[in-house]
């Protein structure tokens, strides 16, 4: 690729840069206030009842502490890549292939269930067609350039949130128990809580999007930082908005057994003539979260393949888009053929497992930067590791044993690398 600068000097890109400090923070609310507002209710119910609330602050303390190391780590490294670049500069190789590695399997098989929901949610008879539609339209969108994926999500996360503010005011006028959220710590103490907290971590992990497109913002080292800190700050705050009312008005229970909680909570509030407000922001929903994903693996196998751990095409760049156009199409198609021929939403819980693994490398990246270079205390890298790797461990067993499969065999595919 004549005439492309290395990103490694923090300033010249391969890629453009065209996203601002807002189209950056809007990227990010569309990974984190997508789909997992309106599904992981039911599961971190009922993990702990009324515990879920202490799941999801546990969940955005973990989040908040990975999110000041992503933020040190993004203005030193503004690079296409996410937690693989800072690996690979900070740890060595094998961690940034254990990075790259986690991240890629991983959030395929988040975009293959996302686009699936998406079918089922339209029209499930079709749902595998209507997927595979959807994965389409957005490897053309991703295609056009990054600002085109942009704004796409900025409307795809007003109308979430739009819908998100509705379904808080159809609650408020149900008539809300303060007994549905006690015992405080739920039926199954510390153990379920923490598990809802890994349940909930999955929800809030899309703010890493914002910098695997490093090389796409402006003013990098002002502007992500910012916009990682503050697109998770108003996740928080949605996800409590919505979550302590549902409780209220429906009751641990009654979410653990619905496979569409905020449609029950709705219910329970009297309100279930508006159900198809909540069908319809969950659908919504999820197109967010599959554009920004299919965004951001793009550009990891961009990054992986510019240092030839991946085929060479993956690194090729549009002339005119300045997008890594190749690695984005060979997404799509990936995807579509995934979303024919199988169905891998009861397969991914390895996927929380694998996002939990990606930012304990990136707190394990952030521990060894000097003074000059860090913005907060070491002890918060510290306790950034403890908290994803206590998190992993206790997610449910079949998690964990996925999880831990896709690791072993991340490594036998490096293992293999080295030998040839």
């Amino acid at each position: 690729m004549a005439g492309d600068a290395s990103p490694r000097d923090g300033t010249a890109t391969r890629l453009s840069r065209r996203l601002s400090t807002g189209d950056a923070v809007f990227i990010g609310l569309g990974s984190m206030i997508g789909a997992g507002i309106f599904t992981a209710l039911a599961p971190a119910s009922t993990a702990a009842g009324a515990g879920a609330i202490a799941g999801l602050v546990v969940a955005a303390c973990v989040a908040f502490l990975n999110a000041l190391s992503s933020a040190q780590l993004a203005r030193l490294h503004p690079e296409s890549g996410g937690t693989y670049v800072y690996a690979r500069e900070r740890l060595g190789d094998l961690w940034a292939w254990i990075a790259g590695w986690s991240f890629v399997v991983g959030k395929f098989a988040s975009c293959a269930a996302v686009a699936l929901t998406f079918g089922s949610y339209l029209a499930p008879g079709y749902a595998r067609y209507l997927a595979a539609a959807a994965v389409i339209a957005f490897t053309v969108l991703n295609y056009r350039g990054i600002e085109k994926t942009a704004g796409a999500t900025k409307v795809l996360v007003l109308v979430v949130l739009s819908t998100l503010l509705c379904i808080v005011v159809l609650m408020l006028g149900g008539a809300p128990d303060p007994g549905n959220l006690g015992p405080l710590l739920g039926p199954n103490g510390v153990y379920g809580v923490l598990q809802s907290a890994g349940i909930w971590f999955f929800a809030f992990a899309g703010y890493s999007r914002i910098a695997t497109l490093g090389e796409e913002v402006r003013d990098p080292r002002r502007s992500i930082p910012r916009a990682i800190v503050l697109s998770l700050g108003v996740t928080c705050a949605v996800y409590a908005a919505v979550v302590v009312p549902a409780l209220l008005v429906a009751g641990p229970d009654a979410l653990a057994a619905s496979d569409a909680p905020l449609v029950t909570a709705v219910a329970a509030a009297g309100a279930g003539s508006w159900q198809w407000v909540v069908r319809t922001g969950s659908t919504v929903a999820t197109l967010g979260v599959l554009v920004s994903l299919m965004a951001g693996i793009g550009r990891v196998l961009f990054a992986m393949a510019l240092d030839r751990r991946l085929p060479a095409f993956l690194a090729r760049v549009h002339p005119a888009y300045r997008v890594p156009h190749l690695a984005g199409v060979t997404v799509g198609l990936v995807l579509v053929v995934v979303v024919l021929l199988a169905d891998v939403r009861s397969a991914i819980g390895f996927s929380s497992f694998t996002v939990l693994l990606y930012y304990a490398v990136t707190n394990m990246a952030a521990y060894p930067l000097e003074d000059r270079e860090r913005l907060y205390g070491r002890h918060l890298a510290v306790l950034g590791v403890a908290g994803c790797l206590g998190l992993a461990v206790m997610l449910p067993v079949a998690s964990v044993l996925g999880g831990a499969a896709v690791v072993l065999a991340g490594l036998a595919v490096y293992a293999l690398r080295r030998r040839r």
